[in-house]
């Protein structure tokens, strides 16, 4: 699902709410999220997940096209745990 069918959804399933209410609520929700995992936050969202941050260390790469060596510096990298109502749901059989 992209962002536009997201807002698509919540649009139909909210049909008091203008489309363009609807979009500005999703960007900001996002927007949020981002800047807090900028800052260094951890987002959970109860039942659904928590969204972290990880350093993600340097280490020795290669190129793919030459074989070479590559440095590749550290770098921080999103981390997303699913929730255990939301693991529940996707295992659920039946």
């Amino acid at each position: 699902m992209t962002k536009s069918e997201l807002i698509q959804r919540l649009a139909e399933a909210n049909p008091h709410l203008y489309l363009r209410d609807v979009e500005r609520i999703v960007t900001t929700i996002f927007d949020e999220i981002t800047d807090a995992l900028a800052s260094g936050d951890r987002v959970e969202l109860r039942g659904f997940g928590a969204f972290s941050v990880k350093e993600r260390g340097s280490r020795t790469g290669r190129n793919p096209r030459t074989g070479d060596s590559v440095d590749v510096p550290s770098k921080f990298i999103p981390y997303f745990k699913t929730g255990k109502q939301l693991r529940e749901k996707l295992n659920t059989h039946g």
